[in-house]
């Protein structure tokens, strides 16, 4: 039987009224743009979703089921099978038993509320103010990663009504900014330098800041070159530059010829070749057993793995 892909979504916000937060599965269907069929088989062949059923047998979906959705069609846009998406998400998941919410997620959306209101308001002093209190309160990691970039994934998603698509390009005009700054200061950390580089058409340029901004530590400065970087050119940056490693970035899945790809590339190198981002989790299987390093895609794991890997302590 053949997988069912999901229709292309809606960009409807989740804003409509239900009880007790509950949604039936039309109403999930029309914020999402995914069918009742293929919600059904999301649910009963992959186990994606487990809403609750009503005496009566009729499924019940909470708004966590709603943004499961969401999050299961960013990754078929990105090029995974659904059928892999389980195993990703299980991954990812960051509050303990699925569906549960931490005090501290809480504590977070209570964050992204003000930060939307900001954002709607085109008022880039009040964001400012909440940016800088945000980076007084919390580890940059859970900043980036928790708070900020789910908010701005989620403008990304709901651009379908007048205005939407202006908030989203002025949060992110906005977050670009902030990160580059911090990017700017820590790449002038006296000692070794790491150079980071997208795969092209495989990011968003705030995506590569940020993971450079997280892959950047007291002792290791961060240098990424410009989103468009020519595949084939690397090898002749790195000969003029001589990082001590160079680390590809990709947010889709590989494609079947990138880890001959890699494998090719590293052998041109004067310096380590590694791969970061949600490709380096999906790729990793195949790169087994070769020099190139995978670094996945969360900030802390990613920094760690980095310095060990120049360290010499990190198997590929």
């Amino acid at each position: 039987m053949p997988e069912i892909i999901a229709p292309q979504r809606e960009t409807s916000p989740v804003n409509a009224p239900a009880c007790a937060d509950l949604f039936p599965i039309r109403e999930v269907a029309r914020l999402t743009g995914v069918n009742p069929v293929t919600l059904r088989a999301w649910e009963r062949r992959y186990g994606l979703i487990q809403p609750t059923r009503t005496e009566s047998g009729h499924r019940l979906y909470s708004r966590n089921d709603i943004d499961t959705v969401h999050r299961i069609l960013d990754w078929i846009e990105r090029g995974v099978a659904v059928s892999k998406v389980a195993r990703i998400l299980a991954r990812g998941e960051r509050f303990g038993e699925p569906g549960a919410v931490s005090e501290a997620a809480l504590q977070w959306r209570q964050w992204q509320r003000q930060l939307r209101m900001a954002i709607s308001a085109f008022d880039d002093r009040q964001l400012d103010l909440l940016y800088g209190q945000l980076c007084c309160d919390y580890p940059l990691p859970i900043v980036f990663q928790d708070i900020l970039m789910p908010l701005w994934q989620e403008l990304l998603r709901h651009q379908g009504r007048f205005g939407q698509a202006s908030e989203w390009l002025f949060f992110d005009s906005f977050l670009r900014s902030r990160a580059a700054q911090r990017l700017q200061a820590a790449a002038a950390v006296p000692g070794p330098r790491v150079l980071v580089a997208a795969i092209a058409g495989e990011c968003r340029e705030l995506e590569l800041l940020v993971a450079g901004l997280l892959m950047a530590a007291d002792k290791l400065a961060v240098k990424l070159l410009g989103v468009g970087q020519p595949f084939d050119e690397l090898t002749l940056v790195c000969e003029k530059t001589k990082p001590q490693a160079l680390v590809l970035f990709s947010n889709r899945a590989p494609s079947s010829d990138l880890p001959q790809r890699l494998k090719r590339l590293a052998l041109t190198l004067n310096c380590p070749l590694l791969l970061a981002g949600d490709a380096a989790d999906l790729a990793q299987e195949s790169l087994a057993g070769s020099s190139i390093g995978c670094l996945g895609n969360e900030g802390q794991l990613m920094q760690r793995r980095l310095q060990l890997f120049l360290s010499g302590s990190l198997d590929t």
